[in-house]
């Protein structure tokens, strides 16, 4: 069981960590393959990655949990960074609006987070634990990329309209939905390429109740669930 716990709180402490750090760096934007990208981006598939091994591992309630803890986070996250910008600075800080321009910048962003984070994930784990049982637990790839491609359609959908919709006169819906696509190309990319991660992942998980049943006689004999 202390193991188990152990494991469970790497997880958490990954997931939260992941999630603090796209938001904090999020707002630069690199170059990949020619297409303009928030560095956020690759840490956004983990996200989805770890809930998605925690769901098939402990549940569709852990990973809520995760969830839940992590958009608590969030909200927390954005309050701080209002009251920090709103503060007076000190005679001798001199760099009052770099400071604005960075972290004020990023609340409309991070609003955006809050909502496109807490929905696309709670879609994650339940479209997750759907095909979970209509595979009858095999085939973790399928419900694995299903429940990412889907989940970050939904994520980059609603974040792009909240952070970006009407921002200036050039950021109408249809050039948002020019922004959408190939950063949701770029997730579906990461998800196909984490899909090893997710089995590694899972059975690093499962490691313990692997190493019970193989040497315990009574739990030989029950059936897995």
């Amino acid at each position: 069981m202390e193991q188990r716990n152990l494991k469970v709180d790497i997880m958490l402490a990954l997931f939260v960590g992941s999630m603090i750090i796209v938001n904090t760096i999020g707002s630069k934007i690199t170059t990949m393959f020619g297409i303009r990208v928030s560095v956020g981006i690759i840490f956004m598939p983990l996200l989805f990655l770890i809930t998605d091994m925690i769901s098939e591992v402990y549940g569709r309630d852990l990973a809520r949990r995760f969830v839940k803890i992590s958009t608590g986070l969030l909200v927390f996250m954005f309050v701080m960074i209002f009251l920090a910008i709103q503060l007076p600075p000190d005679s001798t800080y001199a760099m009052q609006s770099e400071f604005e321009m960075i972290f004020g910048g990023s609340l409309r962003m991070t609003f955006a987070s809050i909502i496109s984070f807490a929905v696309s994930q709670y879609f994650d784990v339940s479209i997750f634990s759907f095909w979970k049982k209509v595979t009858r637990g095999r085939h973790l790839w399928l419900r694995n990329n299903a429940s990412t491609i889907s989940s970050q359609f939904i994520d980059t959908t609603i974040f792009m309209f909240i952070a970006f919709y009407q921002m200036t006169p050039q950021y109408t819906a249809a050039f948002v939905f020019s922004l959408i696509i190939p950063y949701w190309l770029f997730k579906i990319a990461f998800a196909f390429i984490d899909t090893p991660l997710c089995y590694l992942g899972v059975r690093w998980l499962r490691g313990e109740a692997m190493f019970r049943r193989r040497n315990s006689p009574q739990e030989e004999s029950t059936p897995a669930s």
